[in-house]
């Protein structure tokens, strides 16, 4: 059988716009579109179609809160593109939790939390 690690990520919010808004603005970066498909959810893809990430309200009608110890990783082609993302989404209003730089060899990454403390981390291998 053949899968996939992931096909998809999803974190909460609580303020849908909000966050479509700081996606949009981050991944439009990346070249991934948003999508819509319902009131409570925006999906993010590229053209390849193999993964996608989204934000959610939260269908139990609780308030979205992080996770401690959850993560989503978008892997980068560069260091430069690394760079250039964390940069992204600091402007964006993003906290930093951490600047780029090696965290183990090889791995190059940069972490922030977006508008609802949900942790990213950009990051290249090798």
């Amino acid at each position: 059988m053949k899968g996939k690690i992931a096909g998809y990520v999803t974190v909460g919010t609580n303020d849908l716009e909000r966050a479509k808004e700081f996606y949009d603005s981050l991944l439009g970066e990346l070249g991934a579109t948003s999508f819509g498909p319902n009131e409570r959810s925006f999906f993010w893809s590229l053209k390849d179609g193999e993964t996608s990430f989204a934000v959610f309200v939260p269908f139990d009608g609780q308030e979205a809160t992080v996770g401690n110890g959850n993560m989503t990783g978008f892997a980068m082609d560069s260091h430069d593109e690394v760079d250039s993302m964390y940069a992204k989404a600091l402007e964006l209003g993003a906290s930093d939790e951490g600047a780029p730089g090696i965290r183990a060899e090889p791995f190059y990454g940069a972490y922030v939390r977006d508008l609802d403390g949900n942790k990213l981390v950009f990051f290249k291998l090798g």
